[in-house]
């Protein structure tokens, strides 16, 4: 498959800018005009760069297993409210390993917290995730 949507002004910005794609033979001219034609920039993997596709790879299948394995997505629009939710919780809550259990935006551990500290629950993706926090 190879094949990654990415918003690079994200967190909040649901429209993709750039299209991330393989090598493939699947991928041909016409693939890139119909991509084009949606305001799209086509962006192939870099030629002999194959870690380059496993990068795309990698976040479809965090997108499926996080999100669509889960959900029947109804239509196009219930596709994009999704997706742009799961952008959200992926760069704001989801931690990640290459980033030594950190977000991507950066979020901070609550240190020296009281054992009495009320801790807050906040659903994501309609309650299939969640986020805790401490209760002000």
């Amino acid at each position: 498959m190879g094949l990654a949507a990415t918003a690079r002004s994200l967190p909040y910005d649901p429209t993709a800018k750039y299209l991330i794609f393989d090598r493939a033979a699947n991928f041909n001219d016409e693939v890139v005009s119909s991509i084009q034609s949606f305001g799209i920039t086509p962006k192939r993997t870099s030629y002999r760069s194959p870690w380059q596709n496993g990068v795309a790879e990698r976040f479809v299948g965090n997108c499926r297993r996080d999100l669509f394995d889960h959900v029947i997505v109804l239509n196009e629009r219930h596709l994009k409210r999704l997706m742009t939710e799961y952008v959200r919780y992926y760069h704001d809550d989801r931690t990640h390993l290459g980033l030594a259990k950190q977000t991507p935006v950066g979020r901070t551990a609550a240190k020296d917290t009281a054992v009495e500290s009320k801790v807050v629950c906040m659903p994501r993706l309609g309650g299939l995730h969640n986020r805790y926090d401490l209760a002000a």
